[in-house]
């Protein structure tokens, strides 16, 4: 009875599910966020008839033929691309991506990552860093003595002095965009990684080249639509509770097999 197995892998692929719902939820307040989806694929079939198998001497073939499926697998946690809301903070360092890129973040090993988290901050030095305190490229560094900041749509950065009347433009951002967003690896904080899948980083002024724009005083917020978590949650629960049911139902009858006298 190959029952218990197979709803085994279907317990498995609900309790998965339910991983990613939960993960989702728990990101619901989390800057620039895209939900995830977990996508499962059928096992392998044993054959017991191939259909198209010659039946009889006369040429007849079968139709369909026997085939019995061994369970469920996952085959991909996804990213749903889609652009969350854009939350006004009026905040001098805080920066929505309106449309497509990420930008660039210089890690402690060197290596870059992506991000669609604009909450940046302001080091000691002035270098305009994320969140965690990596330096944001190109890396741009606010005089001490700015009285304010402004940055473009097209992610000029340009600083105020109480002294002069002209400002200074110290910099701009530039986005980044991949082939396949999908294929980023993400190693949380909110960034991503270049991966084979993802394809090379495309980098570029925003504004150009279908890049998007930036927002001085926006945060980006999550994209995760809470009643469509809590649907297919419940859509796990009771695909779990239906796969614990037929083991309960295989169990009894290989119950009922021993107790034959």
């Amino acid at each position: 009875m190959k029952a218990l197995q197979i709803a085994a892998t279907g317990m498995s692929a609900q309790q998965m599910k339910v991983d990613v719902v939960s993960n989702n939820l728990a990101n619901m307040s989390t800057n620039g966020y895209n939900a995830r989806r977990a996508d499962f694929a059928d096992l392998h079939y044993q054959q017991y008839a191939r259909p198209g198998t010659v039946s009889a001497s006369d040429g007849t073939v079968l139709p369909t033929g026997v085939q019995i499926g061994l369970g469920v697998r996952p085959s991909s946690v996804s990213v749903v691309l889609a652009q969350g809301s854009l939350s006004m903070t009026n905040g001098d360092l805080d920066v929505a991506i309106d449309g497509n890129g990420y930008l660039e973040v210089t890690l402690p090993s060197g290596s870059s990552a992506y991000t669609r988290d604009g909450a940046l901050k302001r080091s000691a030095d002035g270098l305009i860093v994320t969140s965690d305190g990596y330096p944001v490229v190109p890396g741009i560094t606010i005089p001490s003595e700015a009285r304010s900041i402004a940055i473009n749509a097209s992610g000029e950065v340009w600083a105020y002095f109480s002294d002069r009347v002209e400002p200074e433009l110290l910099g701009q951002f530039t986005l980044t965009d991949f082939t396949n967003d999908k294929g980023l690896e993400a190693i949380g904080s909110n960034l991503f990684l270049e991966t084979a899948a993802s394809g090379p980083p495309i980098v570029n002024d925003p504004g150009v080249d279908g890049l998007g724009t930036l927002r001085q005083g926006y945060l980006e917020e999550s994209s995760v639509d809470a009643v469509r978590e809590i649907t297919e949650l419940i859509k796990a629960q009771r695909g779990y509770e239906l796969n614990a049911k037929v083991i309960t139902a295989a169990d009894q009858m290989l119950g009922a097999t021993t107790q034959l006298r």
